[in-house]
């Protein structure tokens, strides 16, 4: 493979831009239609029953569908699919918009779910197979890893303004101009390496028992939240999603062409990468609902206001990044800035575990959101590129999908787990403090506050141990493997593999 380590692209950063503004709009719209969904529930009367829908429809299809669109990326060609999947989320957008009752709105977002699950694995193997260069690849991965961290927050500050000065449509409508840009900058300067491309067929059995699966897992947690962990559905959900999936993993053992070849998942270091990485954002993504809650709900706060108040989180998580982690992943084993960085932001929540009524946005949420951002960004960024380093170019797109889906799958598992676990503390505080409260307006919001320190004691828990991951699993040889992470890209993949899979 030594030409495509010596062929390099002299529109790599143009193609960067487009690339990064497609990640913007995928991760955008897992956070931006939450703010916005107190008023299409009134405007399409959706009932508090189906509520959940709106933003469960596009996480069943998003997490079911990631591994069999990151192969068709590798069959089809990535630039195809990315081009693709653009017009089509564009198109689906237009739909959620455009809705005229319920039962569109959903299906919308399930269409935004199925064309994101084509287009994140094909933006992310893009990037793995356009940066070779180690410095290079070290910039580009601190971009792609700011807004993927960053990207969350940044839908929350943009809901907010939408919904509060113009309607909620605009929360879709908003993805088509930034779906025009990106498709249009694809076709114009992404040149994707023709050797990269995967030949062989489609593993049908792997796409079926992968996307049964992952399905019954994600909706299992979504269950677990509306009926309880005991409920026949949720464990019939869990005990289908335990079959389904090891039943994958059985045929992707035997199968000559598999959808997900197990070397992508059984090498230490990408499976650490995978792991934690999940771990963190489960943590993470709980944290966006609670808070944004209470800054509304508590504090009064505006949705323009509550959007701005996390800003310092995004400023951090750029920063971490950019700075931190794109400056020292060229010097330093991956571990020793995942490791920390997870741990920066488990300090980060362990501040927020002291909310209280009247707690000071400047003297406790500011430094905790700023050590969040800090921790994840530094954190994300050689995540993100050590999942795809040394992966056969041929394999770029699924292990890009294997990112995807432990970020999708852990963001859906993340809000149920840690919402339940509010919702039963808060119910337990209101019993026993029923008496004692002054009244019943104090009592709700104390036990509401209760509920989330509670979820974010969790938290944290889940943030130690995704740095415990990262520490002890990813490049777990010293020096030596930091070297091959940091070696010459997808050029060096004979080199690397050998070396990383011990």
């Amino acid at each position: 493979m030594p030409e495509t380590a010596q062929y390099v692209d002299p529109r790599r950063w143009k193609a960067l831009i487009f690339i990064a503004l497609a990640q913007l709009m995928v991760v955008l719209d897992a956070t931006i239609v939450n703010i916005a969904l107190p008023s299409a529930q009134t405007d399409l009367n959706i009932s508090d029953g189906n509520k959940q829908w709106v933003i469960t429809a596009y996480a069943l299809a998003f997490g079911g569908l990631l591994l069999f669109g990151g192969r068709l990326a590798d069959l089809w060609g990535r630039k195809q699919t990315f081009v693709v999947g653009l017009v089509g989320f564009a198109a689906a957008s237009a739909l959620g918009g455009a809705a005229l009752n319920s039962s569109m709105l959903l299906g919308a977002r399930a269409l935004q779910g199925v064309f994101g699950a084509l287009l994140a694995p094909s933006a992310l193997s893009l990037l793995a197979v356009t940066f070779t260069d180690a410095k290079e690849r070290a910039k580009a991965f601190g971009v792609f890893g700011a807004i993927a961290g960053g990207g969350g927050a940044v839908g929350l500050i943009l809901g907010g303004v939408l919904t509060e000065y113009m309607d909620w449509r605009w929360t879709f409508f908003v993805n088509i101009p930034f779906a025009i840009v990106a498709a249009a900058g694809a076709i114009a300067v992404i040149r994707e390496p023709v050797e990269s491309r995967n030949p062989s067929r489609l593993d049908i059995p792997g796409v079926l028992l992968a996307t049964s699966g992952l399905v019954s897992l994600v909706y299992g947690f979504t269950r677990a939240e509306s009926d309880g962990w005991t409920a026949g559905w949720t464990i019939g959900l869990f005990v289908a999603a335990a079959v389904l999936l090891t039943a994958f993993a059985v045929v992707e053992s035997r199968v000559k062409a598999p959808l997900l070849p197990l070397r992508v998942v059984t090498n230490r270091n990408r499976g650490g990468v995978y792991a934690s990485l999940g771990l963190a954002v489960i943590g993470m993504f709980g944290l966006f609902l609670f808070l944004t809650y209470y800054m509304q709900v508590v504090k009064g706060y505006s949705p323009v206001k509550t959007g701005l108040a996390f800003l310092p989180m995004i400023a951090g998580m750029i920063t971490g990044s950019t700075q931190i982690g794109a400056r020292l992943m060229t010097r330093v084993p991956a571990r020793l800035l995942m490791g920390p960085g997870f741990l920066a932001a488990a300090a980060g929540m362990l501040l927020l575990t002291q909310l209280d009524l009247d707690t000071s946005y400047p003297a406790l949420i500011l430094p905790a959101f700023l050590l969040l951002g800090l921790g994840m960004g530094t954190a994300f960024m050689p995540a993100m590129s050590l999942a795809t380093h040394g992966v056969q170019p041929r394999d770029a797109g699924v292990a890009s999908a294997m990112v995807n889906t432990s970020q999708q799958v852990g963001g859906a598992i993340g809000t149920a787990l840690l919402n339940t676990i509010a919702a039963s503390a808060s119910t337990e505080y209101a019993k026993s403090h029923a008496l004692a409260a002054p009244s019943r307006k104090a009592l709700e919001l104390q036990s509401m506050v209760h509920g989330y320190t509670t979820a974010i004691w969790w938290a944290v828990g889940i943030l130690t141990l995704a740095a415990t991951i990262a520490i002890t699993l990813i490049n777990s040889g010293g020096k030596d493997s930091g070297g091959t992470v940091a070696g010459s890209g997808e050029g060096a993949v004979e080199d690397a593999v050998p070396v990383m899979a011990h």
